[in-house]
Formats: C-alpha cells, structure tokens, sequence
C-alpha cells in the first residue's frame, strides 16, 4: 500500500497492492494497523456504509458537523465514479479548494476524507458500488452540505447536466459563501 498527499491537507490518495494472477486478482482493502503505520493517522473506524448508484446519480456535498463529524475512507467496489473532496474546515489555508479522482474496480485506489471536509461523487459507469468506512455514526441534526454547482468551487463533474441525477436534499444545499457564515 502506498499513501500519496493531496493538495489538500490531510486528505490522501491510498493505493493499495493488488495481485493478480490467471484467476483474478487479490488486495487487502483495509488493514488497521497498516493503515496507521503507513499514514500516521490512528482512527477508529466504526460504520460501513455502501450505495449503489446509477449513471449520472450525484451524491452530494454532504458532511457531519460539530461532534458528529466523520472521517471517512471511500472506495469503489464496482464501477466507476468521480470523487470529489472539500476543505470545508474554517481557517484552513485550503478552505473552499477541492480535489477529484477516479476511483473505480480497475484502480482500487481508496480516498481518506478528514473530518469537516465535504465529500461527494458522481457514477460515470452505468452502474457503480460506492464503499466506505466511517469513524463516527451518522446522525442526522448533524448534516450538513454545500450545493453541488456552487459557482466558487467550479467542480467539472465530467458528465453533462442534463444526466445529473440528484436527490432534492442535494439541490438545496447552501452556496460555500453561504456555508461559510
């Protein structure tokens, strides 16, 4: 496994090593003790949570606030989608900046999202499994978002609007200027 940082601080891309041979291919997806050694970072993961979506369906920018915050490590199982992560802690130097990637069955790359960042994704495949641990429970006073088209982020969701699907939760989320008083 190999972590690499991203622009955005805390927020890292995890390779995992996969092989693979004539029947197929094997990788170890989490390790805990791996996971810390190889990013310093000790969180206790305590919910799995999986989605599967349709083309064009676009899940987000949700977060957790406040005490109910949540680290989360995602991932695809099946498909493909386009991750997008938000540095949405207030007085951070990359507050407001996002960062995408790929995450799909062939790569198996994995995305860890810190605490008060905004995450979200759209499914690219006609189909996708979207996988991912959590480090806090889901508790739903403590929700949170930013709206997907916000205009400061400019988020190039790599597929036309007219195939957005979105939940009407989704399209009610506040502008960052908004978020951010």
């Amino acid at each position: 496994m190999t972590v690499e940082k991203t622009p955005l601080e805390g927020c890292l891309l995890i390779k995992p090593q996969v092989f693979k041979d004539d029947r197929g291919s094997f990788f170890e997806s989490y390790n805990h003790k791996l996971f810390q050694e190889k990013t310093g970072l000790n969180v206790n993961f305590i919910q799995d949570n999986q989605s599967i979506s349709q083309r064009g369906a676009l899940r987000g920018i949700h977060l957790q606030m406040g005490d109910n915050a949540q680290a989360k490590l995602v991932r695809v199982v099946q498909g493909e989608v386009l991750d997008v992560a938000v540095d949405l802690r207030k007085g951070s130097p990359t507050f407001g900046k996002t960062y995408s990637i790929i995450l799909n069955e062939e790569n198996n790359f994995q995305l860890f999202i810190p605490k008060d960042f905004g995450h979200g994704f759209i499914t690219l495949s006609k189909t996708a499994i979207f996988a991912y641990k959590c480090d806090n429970y889901y508790h739903k006073t403590s929700e949170a978002g930013v709206i997907y088209n916000d205009p400061t982020l400019n988020i190039d969701w790599q597929l036309p609007k007219k195939e957005f699907i979105l939940s009407p939760k989704d399209q009610e989320h506040p502008t960052l200027e908004e978020f951010k008083s």
